[in-house]
């Protein structure tokens, strides 16, 4: 599913990643854990190609996304490649419904069926209620799922979460631990998730430890 070999990346004289090999494959829930500077999110980017490595090679489902230009690498993103972070990221001026949709609308489905798959999602996550609930009026464990719903909308290959629970109570970061195992046994989806929460890590299928650039456990 997912596969990187030699990636390294440096930010002027700061050598960030110096040389990293992983796989994961697919219906995985794979967490990357380290201490802070370790390269983590850098990694991350790099494999949902919001940033290009200085060397090596990534390849998910099968496709080398480097190969691919500007136009065609967006839309390889949009439909293979679903994200969840931090700070949710939603769209402050519409509801919880469109949010989700808006993905589907840029990868050119009908706005009838995305919003029918929106509302099929929402449900799914226990939201059918607050769909037309805009975010400030969502507490931070409904935004977090409104963000979940909209990683999923477009059916990817991968979704990649970075510290998608580091913003919420215990209450609510439970649930969202739990959600991500109920999607993986439910629809063989596939996560990669950088965190320090050390539960979250410890309940994932496997741990990929990484320190000053190298991985030291996967």
């Amino acid at each position: 599913m997912i596969e990187t070999t030699g990636i390294h990346k440096s930010f002027g004289k700061l050598k960030v990643l110096k040389g990293i090999d992983i796989k994961v494959s697919k219906g995985e829930v794979v967490t990357i854990v380290g201490p802070s500077g370790a390269g983590k999110t850098t990694l991350l980017q790099i494999i949902g190609t919001l940033m290009k490595q200085d060397e090596g090679f990534v390849r998910i489902a099968d496709i080398d996304p480097s190969k691919l230009k500007e136009e065609k690498l967006a839309t390889f993103r949009n439909k293979n490649i679903g994200f969840v972070f931090q700070f949710h990221h939603l769209l402050p001026e519409f509801t919880a419904l469109e949010n989700v949709y808006i993905p589907a609308l840029i990868a050119l489905k009908k706005k009838k069926e995305a919003a029918s798959k929106a509302r099929e999602l929402l449900s799914y996550l226990g939201l059918s209620n607050r769909l037309q609930h805009k975010p400030a009026e969502l507490s931070g464990g409904e935004q977090q799922r409104v963000a979940v719903a909209r990683a999923l909308i477009n059916d990817p290959s991968v979704i990649l979460a970075d510290e998608p629970s580091g913003n919420l109570d215990s209450a609510n970061k439970k649930e969202l631990h739990e959600l991500f195992f109920k999607l993986r046994d439910n629809f063989n989806q596939t996560f990669v998730i950088v965190t320090h929460d050390m539960e979250l890590a410890e309940m994932s299928d496997r741990k990929i430890i990484l320190a000053d650039g190298l991985v030291i456990n996967n």
